[in-house]
């Protein structure tokens, strides 16, 4: 794979499942340290496409190529490498509840490494670090954890193994204002420092403005468009504009607007 190739590529990929057209024919490519995001109304099928681009799903027909490979035609051992290579934060941060913070974060180096336990614990305690998360958390369970933490504590985990690629699946869902804004802060500061590539499924409209490069707007199984957000706002397609011109979204789209002079 050089540099110049996209780290994603979806061709023409259709999902049949449980009775339905699922996608009828999704494009996408993602290039290199770029954060992308897929919106869409419900059941657009994103979370769908996430799972597809993670291999939890196999497409009916078409290609998904990651890092170069092409995942229909990966050995079980060969799709194993190359999960290694990304990391992902779930919706609802999946964390183990009979597991405390730093025993989740260390999880994957367990499961995928030959590190000693030492070497397991002071890695897992720099990713803890690295997303904000105090020292005194080590020791709490998910229980304990309020939303933000726990979001945190599942990038750490899906940061763990220094992936190339993260994904994330609404990640500032159930968030306050100001856990969201500091999130998509964390998001991007993330990317500058370790060169992260980014997709995430988002309905926030805060964080499409804010951090995304690109944003992929999925309808009728299909990717209707796929530009920075104040090109695809403009977009004249209905259902795009449906989505992003009602009243909250005109709101959000006038304050980005006017601070940065668009």
């Amino acid at each position: 794979m050089q540099s110049s190739d996209p780290v994603i590529k979806v061709e023409n990929v259709k999902l049949y499942l449980a009775g339905q057209w699922i996608h009828c024919g999704i494009n996408l490519q993602v290039q290199r340290g770029e954060i992308i995001a897929i919106v869409g109304g419900s059941g657009s099928g994103k979370s769908t496409l996430l799972r597809e681009i993670l291999a939890l799903l196999t497409p009916t027909s078409g290609n998904i190529t990651v890092f170069g490979k092409n995942l229909s035609k990966l050995s079980s051992t060969e799709l194993l490498k190359l999960q290694c290579r990304w990391g992902v934060l779930f919706q609802q941060s999946a964390l183990f509840t009979s597991l405390n913070v730093i025993e989740n974060i260390a999880f994957p180096l367990q499961e995928h490494t030959q590190l000693d336990k030492t070497t397991i614990k002071e890695l897992a305690l720099i990713k803890l670090l690295a997303v904000g998360l105090p020292i005194e958390s080590v020791t709490k369970y998910p229980s304990e954890l309020s939303g933000g933490m726990l979001k945190r504590a599942a990038l750490a985990r899906a940061l763990v193994m220094d992936p190339e690629l993260l994904l994330l699946d609404e990640p500032t869902s159930g968030l306050d204002p100001q856990g969201a804004e500091e999130f998509d802060a964390l998001v991007l500061n993330l990317r500058s420092i370790l060169g992260l590539t980014i997709v995430m499924v988002t309905h926030d409209l805060d964080t499409l403005w804010q951090i995304t490069d690109k944003v992929a707007f999925l309808s009728a199984g299909r990717v209707l468009e796929f530009a920075p957000m104040a090109q695809l706002t403009q977009s004249k397609q209905a259902a795009i504009s449906a989505y992003f011109q009602g009243p909250r979204g005109r709101t959000t789209q006038h304050l980005y607007e006017g601070n940065h002079g668009i």
